[in-house]
């Protein structure tokens, strides 16, 4: 019944993909009749006399998406990742598409109009309307999977920490179908976790795999050997099933790897992690082209909410808070005050709670949807900070994190952000740190001016669905 779910999705989409590229065509060449541009139409015939190149569009698009792997989704793909790969198929198979058309309809395709305007209309309305179709029949697909259809069985191994984030992080995110079976870990003396049971220890996985029919494993063992992980990869390797590594500080250290020499002595680099040259001066060009533009474009509503507070509780607009930013430098965060002013008088510094007692009505509200961040585009205006980054600590907590967290302060190396790969992936609010800090360092080393865009855009969706939010 799986593979026949999974297979009925593959079909679906891709007739979805051939009726896109076949409508975009077809509106391509009504837009070449309408539309006289670049150049006037030399001889629009009838849009039969076109159809072969249409069929040669439809094939080398399709071979192109095969190869681009679009029709292997994986389950945890995001919009946006679909979206930037879907832009780069569509237009390799449209430089394809002219390239076969121009052999295969030589003499054909001389007499008619296939011009760059029909060309490039043929590009943007393919990757707009696949692009939209895909998203439908992902929202579908997902919808689907959480109702049972197409899901896969799940095993986790490792009772700990990082497994049990990984089964919330599961049941928060029901589309992607995973049922969780079942934990495995050597040493479990507890009959249920979360709800879930204990099911045995992992030298019975290859049976436990056959016995509740799994179809994939999820090793959450960050801090056993690589030589344990191994045995474990290969004890599920018996049973066939797809397995997946949460990684250990090691790797993360070694996402980038440099080769280098000390006067002929081979040196590898792997702390390297800081941004320089053009990558620099690029970041800075967006960070202040971002809050110049967002600035402008969300005045109306912080001038709306600063009104506001005023009318909804005593004290100043703005809250300014003593952050630690580049190289653990401290320097000045703006936020707009959801608090009741002197919160912390009788606290001391402490970090918000749900439901915090200290919010103000509007406070509440503002901070659900992440609005008292807004004036932080002043602070990215001014260098202080950037639109995408690990976020600031106060140097209170950064002085305890330091103390507890391997590598905590190498975050510091880069600008703080309004938001970052941590936040977007559900780490706001009171949550770990530790697990926070392995998002930011992962950003950090692997950053690229696709990934900030790609976090803004997710940070933009979650405003309106993240439960970490206060």
């Amino acid at each position: 019944m799986k593979g026949k779910a999974r297979l009925l999705f593959t079909i679906s989409l891709v007739v979805l993909d051939v009726s896109a590229i076949a409508l975009a065509f077809y509106l391509a060449y009504r837009l070449r009749r309408w539309i006289k541009w670049p150049t006037p139409p030399l001889d629009i015939g009838p849009f039969h006399s076109y159809m072969g190149m249409m069929v040669v569009q439809i094939l080398a698009m399709v071979t192109v998406f095969f190869f681009y792997q679009l029709y292997h989704r994986p389950r945890a793909l995001s919009s946006i990742d679909e979206f930037y790969s879907l832009f780069g198929a569509v237009s390799v198979g449209i430089i394809v598409a002219i390239a076969l058309s121009s052999l295969t309809f030589k003499n054909s395709v001389l007499e008619l109009d296939y011009s760059r305007g029909m060309i490039l209309y043929a590009w943007l309305l393919t990757i707009v309307l696949a692009g939209t179709g895909r998203f439908a029949h992902g929202r579908v697909q997902r919808a689907l999977q959480a109702r049972g259809l197409g899901g896969a069985r799940v095993l986790i191994v490792g009772t700990g920490e990082v497994g049990q984030m990984i089964l919330q992080k599961i049941r928060h995110l029901p589309g992607l179908g995973y049922e969780v079976m079942g934990f495995v870990d050597d040493g479990g003396d507890l009959e249920t976790i979360r709800g879930v049971p204990f099911v045995g220890p992992i030298s019975d996985l290859p049976s436990l795999i056959d016995e509740h029919s799994i179809d994939e494993v999820i090793i959450a063992l960050p801090e056993d050997s690589h030589e344990e992980i191994l045995t474990i990869i290969s004890l599920c390797e018996r049973g066939k099933v797809n397995i997946k590594v949460y990684p250990d500080i090691f790797q993360i250290m070694a996402a980038q790897i440099s080769i280098g020499d000390l006067g002929g002595l081979p040196l590898l680099t792997v702390r390297d992690i800081a941004l320089r040259g053009w990558r620099l001066t690029l970041k800075r060009v967006v960070d202040l082209i971002g809050s110049a533009v967002g600035l402008v474009v969300s005045s109306p509503l912080m001038l709306l909410v600063a009104a506001l507070i005023k009318l909804d509780s005593t004290g100043p607009v703005f809250y300014v808070q003593e952050r630690m930013g580049l190289d653990a430098k401290a320097f000045w965060m703006i936020k707009f005050r959801s608090m009741w002013a002197d919160a912390e008088s009788e606290t001391g510094p402490v970090w918000a709670t749900k439901d915090d007692p200290r919010r103000t009505r509007l406070g509440a509200f503002i901070r659900r949807f992440s609005i008292d961040e807004l004036p932080q585009l002043i602070n990215v205006l001014l260098g202080e900070m950037s639109l995408v980054g690990p976020r600031p600590e106060r140097p209170v907590f950064g002085e305890q994190f330091r103390q507890s967290i391997p590598r905590y302060m190498d975050r510091h190396r880069e600008k703080s952000g309004i938001t970052g790969w941590a936040q977007v992936n559900g780490l706001r609010g009171d949550t770990s740190i530790a697990e926070r800090t392995k998002y930011d360092l992962w950003y950090i080393e692997n950053w690229s001016l696709f990934l900030d865009f790609k976090i803004i855009l997710k940070t933009i969706f979650n405003a309106f669905t993240s439960k970490n939010a206060y």
